[in-house]
């Protein structure tokens, strides 16, 4: 592993955080951050909620079957698409831009010191049923994902998850 790289290597999903707060200076920064990845056309159809009751905290961690962590988190961040925003109102456009703006933001976790982990709210229907309901969000507001973040209580080693056999040159 290039050591340059050592921040992406080291990013890892965090599960298991301390009870210390996150300022809500470092959590602008990281919705900053987020909002600093690139999206088709410059259309930026992103909104961000942030979360920080534990009762509000605790009913998404029951709606997402993965997401137990969220309900011993400091902070969770939903991260949503506006499908009237999206370039040509397109759900891939918009997925695409949501998930470069989530990877922006668990990479400046990461680089803060901070732990986070990355939870599939689309496309099951359940889940965005339950999230949209939660938090009200309008019609052509899709929650794509949501984010538990913290200072983690846990530490797991760099690595790298590159396989030579998915590299093709030229051809498949």
């Amino acid at each position: 592993m290039n050591p340059q790289l050592n921040l992406l290597f080291s990013r890892r999903s965090i599960r298991q955080y301390t009870s210390d707060d996150v300022s809500p200076d470092v959590v602008h920064d990281l919705l900053e951050a987020a909002m600093a990845a690139p999206s088709a056309c410059c259309n930026d159809p992103w909104h961000f909620i942030v979360i920080r009751k534990p009762s509000m905290l605790s009913a998404i961690a029951h709606a997402l079957p993965n997401g137990q962590m969220l309900a011993t988190c400091p902070v969770g961040i939903l991260i949503c698409g506006d499908l009237q925003q999206a370039h040509d109102g397109q759900l891939s456009y918009l997925l695409q831009d949501c998930s470069a703006a989530i990877e922006n933001m668990l990479l400046a976790a990461n680089s803060l010191g901070l732990g986070a982990c990355w939870l599939g709210i689309h496309p099951r229907e359940e889940r965005i049923t339950q999230i949209r309901q939660l938090v009200h969000l309008p019609d052509h507001v899709l929650p794509v994902s949501a984010i538990s973040v913290g200072w983690p209580a846990e530490q797991k080693e760099d690595r790298t998850r590159y396989q030579e056999s998915h590299v093709h040159t030229e051809l498949f």
